[in-house]
């Protein structure tokens, strides 16, 4: 089924090909993408001289296929213009689909998310009524007009190769589904398809101008997961799984059955699922990880130890991870980091946890982008496929 609006022309493959310059190519590639916005960060980028670099601008600048606009924040010395992708170049649908939600954005093809939308859905319903009618808000939400392309982030393991979840605990009738080629049949445009916290991942990395070369990023919502990115890529391992402690075995959770089929997972004590059971053992009458939150901000004298105790366990997890991996920051993000006893007993584990050496420059800090984290990742994964298709 094919809801998007009638094209006039082939959405942007993205943009015309330049037969003349190979390297112009990847110029106009590496701001397509979103991963450089300045003279000076892609000459950082394609390893390029700074001559070089606007010589291909202004050239791509007088083929009116790139744009300057307004200054960007600078840490200092003259503040760089950005550099954008110029007139009609097509908008791009990113969709977080989470266990009893979706929010969706509309971002502009190379820039930031412009439009989102939130609504509930049911994963039971299967992949195919689930996604039509993402589609069809997606739609709407774009006002009509045809995507350049589409990406959806999925609350479990993802498989790179087949573009579907594997064996997730709590999407049932999606395991082994092309979910990238149902998303390019029903919105009519290219698709790919990422784990929610790979994406979130992503989209942290590099929303802050100093990006260290490795960073880890935490959702600590109803379930736990985990991105990691080096050098600006998602690290996924030999398996695609990398990242996914929410199924480490922890002392503190004995043997209390997960939902992987395993006992005593992290996921166990330390989610907002963990927590609405904990609560729910206690006589407190909660079902979600938002009502646990609202408790917990109100000082709740029997959610506010619980949330205190659930940061301790993830911060066990995480400083061996720190001690492993040394990256160079751990931003915490999903509904639970917003609370301050969870943060800050995710923060003291860790510091007791890791050795000095790992965490003397160790940035422990908020996710800054809120719930656009995972669109503007997932968004940014678009943008890369619509880059290499460039480069041909």
């Amino acid at each position: 089924m094919n809801i998007a609006a009638p094209r006039t022309q082939e959405p942007h493959d993205a943009m015309p090909r330049i037969s003349s310059s190979a390297a112009e190519n990847n110029v106009l590639a590496a701001i397509g993408s979103g991963r450089a916005r300045s003279r000076r960060e892609i000459a950082t980028l394609l390893g390029l001289s700074a001559s070089t670099v606007s010589q291909h601008v202004q050239s791509l600048i007088a083929k009116e296929l790139v744009e300057e606009g307004e200054s960007r924040q600078s840490n200092g010395g003259r503040r760089a213009r950005e550099l954008r992708l110029a007139g009609d170049v097509g908008q791009l649908g990113a969709i977080d689909l989470g266990g009893t939600h979706a929010r969706i954005g509309i971002a502009r093809r190379g820039g930031g998310i412009v439009a989102t939308r939130e609504f509930p859905v049911a994963l039971a319903d299967g992949p195919e009524a689930v996604l039509t009618r993402i589609g069809e808000e997606l739609v709407d939400l774009a006002g009509g007009a045809s995507l350049a392309g589409a990406g959806i982030s999925l609350p479990g393991p993802v498989d790179a190769r087949t573009q579907g979840v594997i064996n997730p605990s709590r999407m049932p009738g999606w395991s082994g589904v092309d979910v990238a080629a149902l998303l390019s049949e029903i919105t009519g445009a290219p698709a790919v398809v990422e784990n929610d916290a790979n994406a979130m991942a992503l989209g942290e990395h590099f929303a802050r101008a100093d990006r260290p070369e490795g960073t880890i990023t935490v959702k600590a919502g109803t379930a736990i997961g985990t991105g990691i990115v080096i050098a600006g890529e998602v690290y996924r391992g030999s398996a695609g799984a990398a990242g996914d402690i929410t199924h480490t075995r922890v002392a503190a959770a004995g043997d209390i059955p997960c939902s992987c089929g395993n006992l005593g997972c992290l996921e166990t004590v330390a989610s907002g699922a963990a927590l609405v059971r904990l609560l729910g053992e206690r006589g407190v009458d909660v079902s979600t990880t938002a009502e646990v939150v609202r408790l917990v901000r109100d000082g709740d004298p029997t959610a506010t130890p619980l949330a205190r105790a659930a940061g301790r366990h993830l911060g066990e997890v995480l400083s061996a991870i720190a001690n492993f991996f040394n990256p160079g920051a751990i931003y915490l993000g999903g509904a639970l980091s917003s609370l301050e006893p969870f943060v800050s007993a995710v923060r003291s584990q860790i510091y007791e946890g890791a050795h000095p050496l790992i965490t003397r420059d160790l940035d422990i800090s908020p996710a800054v982008l809120g719930p656009d984290a995972t669109l503007v990742g997932v968004s940014r994964q678009v943008n890369e496929q619509l880059a290499r298709r460039l480069q041909g």
